[in-house]
């Protein structure tokens, strides 16, 4: 290889690893503080015992078909892909749409700071011959359409939580369902507005790029306006924002049937101590806030996060038990990263990809004065 390119290939190497190294040594220490906060908590006001003695007395049975439901939710988030890089000018198969959000999926759970997106797009790139922009736009028009799906199934979820007359106990918890709802709704409309800003003519982001010339801003606003213009191609098609929206409608109601299930599984099953139409409304309620939680990469794959917006939700709005409701948490959130490491695993293999090498370094080349040597013999 010519020094010269060897030395250009490594600066620019290095300059990437700088780039990442504080986005990432912020999101491991957020883990890490996230989990000394919560062991401490969780040492001091719950029984460890009793949690694990929860998890351990899980019904096998609600395991298994919680497993079933979240197994079967991955093909259709990966047509719900499809539908999104349509509009875009790029047609895919569900298949290879599933196994590259399989592998996206599981290097953000790996990766800090969410840096396994790229994955998706390298595939995208490398096989199917999708530019990087449009790979990156689609995955923040997907993002915008969970937020509009959480919002609306909290939303949903709160408002029958309500109208069934199920009140909320009257010391404090019921702080935790207001939290979980303000945010539900306002990730919900912040995904609508975008989009129905999208849809129409007006061309906002030449202004703002104008006004903001220069400035600090001028980097979030460029890419405010890159996520309105991605936002923008798949609003203009309607029948793309009908199928999207579906799809994302059946992929977090089957995220939320499986946390109910797996809380099921700790209570008792559904003839228990809390009837079947409580623990669906409330454990969609939890998975929405858990979720939602999860939306500001403070810790790796949102752990600590999920678990303590999910048990505070469950305890603030059923009898259930703090530590049962942690180890169904715990237990939730285990089985859908398990599944989809089992997945990012099986899709790595098929797709030689790998955690310790970029996905665009280049094969090596061979040397020479050795492909010379073997041409002479």
């Amino acid at each position: 290889m010519n020094p010269r390119v060897a030395a250009a290939r490594l600066r620019e190497r290095l300059s990437g690893i700088r780039e990442r190294l504080p986005r990432g040594s912020i999101a491991v220490a957020g883990t890490v503080l996230v989990l000394a906060v919560g062991g401490a908590v969780l040492a001091r006001t719950l029984d460890v015992g009793a949690v694990v003695g929860a998890a351990a007395a899980a019904d096998p049975r609600l395991l298994l078909a919680a497993l079933v439901v979240y197994l079967l939710s991955w093909p259709v988030r990966g047509r719900r892909y499809g539908d999104i890089l349509a509009p875009m000018g790029h047609r895919c198969r569900t298949g290879f749409l599933t196994a590259a959000v399989f592998a996206s999926q599981t290097a953000n759970l790996i990766v800090p700071a969410r840096a396994g997106d790229g994955v998706r797009a390298y595939l995208l790139k490398r096989r199917r011959e999708v530019p990087y922009p449009t790979g990156v736009a689609s995955l923040a028009v997907e993002r915008a359409f969970d937020l509009v799906a959480l919002g609306a199934l909290g939303g949903a979820a709160l408002a029958a939580l309500l109208a069934g007359g199920r009140s909320v106990p009257p010391d404090g918890s019921g702080r935790a369902v207001a939290a979980a709802a303000g945010t539900a709704f306002a990730a919900a409309a912040f995904s609508v507005v975008a989009v129905a800003v999208a849809r129409t003519d007006r061309r906002f982001g030449p202004a703002l790029r104008e006004r903001t010339a220069g400035s600090r801003l001028s980097g979030v606003v460029d890419a405010a306006v890159r996520f309105g213009a991605a936002v923008r191609v798949v609003a203009a098609d309607a029948g793309a924002v009908a199928r999207v929206s579906l799809a994302s409608g059946v992929v977090w109601a089957a995220d939320a049937l499986t946390a109910v299930l797996v809380l099921a599984a700790l209570v008792g099953g559904f003839g228990g101590g809390v009837d079947p139409a409580t623990l669906l409304v409330v454990g969609t309620l939890a998975v929405s806030a858990g979720n939602l939680a999860k939306v500001l990469p403070l810790s790796q794959g949102g752990i600590g996060l999920y678990e303590a917006a999910f048990t505070g939700i469950v305890v603030a709005t059923t009898p259930i038990p703090a530590e049962t409701a942690l180890a169904a948490a715990a237990l939730d959130h285990a089985l859908k990263n398990a599944v989809t490491l089992a997945g990012g695993g099986v899709v790595a293999a098929a797709f030689d990809l790998s955690v310790t090498r970029s996905p665009d370094e280049p094969e090596p080349e061979p040397d020479a004065a050795a492909t010379r040597s073997a041409s002479d013999r």
